[in-house]
């Protein structure tokens, strides 16, 4: 199994515009400066595409999905999990209809009710049957999911997790990889499916600073401790966060990632 973090930043992505239009005094170590000149410190919104005997599953589609997918050179996707329904983990859906089947068949979405529900919402035109098809429309088959499943040989094991009042918001496990991308506290119950992961992704949104939605990095670590990986990587990351100079306060195995780290799951 194969990853590709195609985006590691938060909704605002790094650098911030706030930020450039305010001379870059908003970050911390200058952050957002440091972009310019160093791709690491450049987020777009997150998400990872995970390679696993030849098939390709989505996890996410963000608002950065087209240059994700033209930065990456990615040739197909085979399905898509989907973990809420917020405008940076959505709003790329329009574009992926360069990857839904000319055949007439439709690219399969798994997400929760709630989030199924959103979807359909926030796009109607792609859902709705009296759409006038004059346009490119994507051709998606929403599946509501709550129980572990399975596609492509793998073992799909959703994770209700906190993410403020966003009801239906999932992490994912396939097979001994989690991916929780938007988290503020998670069920014992939940995190006991997290038992012998070998690799986990989890939300750092910043160093310090208590956030209503999110973990920052003593609530991450504490996780992460907790379910003692053989690797852990933080995303969604915030533009407080160096990932040269505030590795030191990780332990080992533990990495900031960045946009285009290739990893084995």
């Amino acid at each position: 199994m194969n990853v590709t973090f195609l985006g590691t930043g938060t909704s605002h992505g790094v650098p911030q515009i706030d930020c450039m239009r305010s001379d870059y005094a908003l970050c911390r170590n200058d952050v957002c400066r440091k972009a310019e000149h160093d791709p690491r410190h450049r987020r777009m919104r997150t998400s990872i595409i995970v390679d696993v005997g030849g098939k390709s599953i989505l996890i996410d589609v963000s608002m950065d999905f087209r240059q994700q997918m033209l930065r990456e050179n990615i040739r197909a996707i085979d399905a898509v999990l989907m973990t809420h329904a917020h405008a940076d983990h959505i709003g790329g859906i329009p574009d992926i209809r360069s990857y839904t089947p000319a055949d007439g068949h439709k690219l399969d979405f798994y997400s929760s009710s709630e989030t199924r529900q959103k979807l359909r919402q926030s796009y109607d035109y792609i859902f709705n049957p009296d759409t006038f098809v004059g346009g490119g429309i994507p051709r998606i088959q929403l599946n509501e999911i709550d129980q572990a499943f399975e596609i492509f040989g793998c073992r799909i094991i959703p994770l209700h997790v906190s993410h403020g009042a966003m009801a239906g918001c999932f992490g994912y496990r396939i097979n001994d990889l989690a991916y929780i991308p938007d988290i503020k506290r998670i069920r014992a119950s939940e995190k006991r499916k997290l038992a012998g992961v070998k690799v986990l992704i989890l939300d750092c949104l910043r160093i310090e600073r208590e956030h209503s939605t999110h973990m920052i990095l003593p609530e991450s670590l504490a996780l992460a401790r907790e379910v003692a990986p053989q690797r852990c990587y933080f995303t969604h990351l915030c533009h407080h966060i160096d990932y040269e100079s505030d590795s030191a306060l990780l332990d080992k195995g533990m990495l900031f990632a960045w946009d285009g780290l290739r990893i084995e799951g």
